[in-house]
């Protein structure tokens, strides 16, 4: 076991888990003020729930060795081993504890579907989503995570059928982002809009919220790209440069088109160009030369700016912008791969179209891309439509007006004492009316 291995993936685990309070944080400031604390509750539920299915089946089901592409197997022995045992992965064996690994991953598999639950913002029933994440780490995490995570043996005995074909996603492209996205999707459609989405203004109502929120997880998305290096090496350090470079070059490709398109560069679009950047170069932070990820990054940025707007021309209430961002990132950053990746960066996978590969990597990144998506979508639209009809996923209209903190929780996150008749209380009061709240 090396010592140093495991200190850098360990402390790489703890930055990712800190990226779903901070997603609760960047949630909750994006939200109307009386949805704060349900959106960071949607979070915090998901952490509880999908770490205790990760020990009981979630981590075998990704990664066991059953022999099989599409899923892995139910063995509880993974956790019953000795701390000191050491991980084979990929077909090579890894100096770092088979609990480090597990660790590591488990926190992926929480993010994950804590990241749909901001396209359905203010009127989704507690409990509901709750029941909602169980199954759905379940039958499409899960699995999903085997056919992209699971090399299997070094033969490929026991990959992941995407593994297999030779897609290059060294973070979590496709299994974490382009997955969340396309299941936010679904479920803005089962759910259905907003009351008055389009009439009333629903602007975030705290901004200083969101940027806490996208600066702690620009923050933890160094564990989250770095840390799947598996060690302290040179494959971190060029994941943790591409990961900061991309991301700045998101956050002024969303602010060019900002102040094009609408002649203002927001803080709202700072945060939001930032996490397109982490999106966009989570699947080939490993495989891309810095230059490439900055113009990745730059790239990103704009697309997610400009597809934003997406769900106003087809009609789909995505609150907080879960498909613009992270499904829209996502398939950016995959399919980049296919263009920009190289060998002589990293020497084990495929050129891409820009260094003389030819269509072969864009190909089988397209492929993956597509696969994850129609997955996804389809068994989430299913999912959702038959807990609408059994318990219902929908809080009431009245419930909804009122505030869903109060419903749901019997909290707010805000207490203001009004006495004496104005003040911050009354100020407030009345901000929140014109934000929407």
């Amino acid at each position: 076991m090396n010592t140093g291995d495991t200190a850098w993936v360990l402390a790489a685990t703890a930055l990712v888990l800190l990226m779903t309070p901070g997603l609760a944080f960047f949630y909750g400031g994006m939200t109307r003020a009386k949805s704060t604390l349900n959106m960071m509750m949607m979070s915090f539920v998901t952490i509880g729930i999908v770490s205790i299915l990760w020990v009981i089946y979630g981590y075998s089901f990704a990664f066991g060795d059953s022999g099989s592409k599409w899923i892995g197997s139910f063995d509880l022995s993974h956790f019953s081993t000795a701390a000191s045992q050491t991980i084979t992965y990929n077909g090579c064996a890894y100096a770092i504890p088979v609990l480090v690994f597990a660790g590591f991953q488990l926190m992926f598999a929480v993010i994950t579907p804590a990241l749909i639950s901001g396209s359905i913002a203010d009127r989704t029933k507690f409990i509901t989503w709750a029941i909602f994440v169980a199954i759905w780490v379940t039958i499409v995490y899960f699995p999903v995570a085997h056919w992209v995570f699971d090399f299997g043996s070094k033969d490929a005995t026991g990959a992941g059928w995407l593994a297999a074909s030779g897609v290059e996603d060294f973070a979590g492209g496709t299994a974490v982002h382009i997955n969340a996205g396309a299941a936010g999707l679904a479920l803005a459609f089962v759910l259905g809009k907003r009351v008055g989405w389009r009439k009333d203004p629903m602007r975030p109502h705290n901004l200083p919220l969101v940027l806490i929120g996208a600066g702690l997880l620009w923050f933890g998305w160094f564990g989250f790209n770095a840390g799947s290096a598996l060690g302290a090496n040179g494959l971190a350090g060029l994941a943790f440069m591409n990961t900061q470079v991309a991301t700045a070059g998101a956050v002024i490709g969303w602010l060019i088109v900002e102040k094009l398109r609408d002649g203002h560069a927001t803080s709202l679009g700072a945060a939001s160009g930032a996490v397109a950047g982490l999106v966009a170069i989570t699947p080939g932070c490993a495989f891309v030369a810095p230059w490439a990820a900055v113009v990745i990054g730059l790239i990103a940025g704009a697309i997610c700016a400009m597809a934003v707007g997406l769900k106003y021309r087809f009609g789909f209430d995505d609150s907080l912008d879960v498909v613009g961002v992270h499904l829209v990132g996502g398939i950016v950053g995959c399919l980049a791969i296919g263009f920009f990746g190289s060998t002589a960066i990293n020497g084990a996978y495929k050129d891409g179209l820009l260094y003389g590969g030819g269509t072969e990597l864009l190909l089988i990144q397209a492929k993956s891309v597509g696969a994850v998506l129609a997955y996804s979508f389809i068994v989430t639209l299913v999912l959702g439509f038959i807990l609408d009809k059994t318990i219902g996923f929908r809080i009431s209209k009245d419930a909804e007006i009122e505030g869903i903190d109060l419903v749901e929780h019997a909290e707010t996150a805000y207490e203001f004492d009004n006495r004496g008749g104005g003040g911050l209380g009354a100020v407030l009061s009345g901000s929140r009316a014109t934000e929407g709240a």
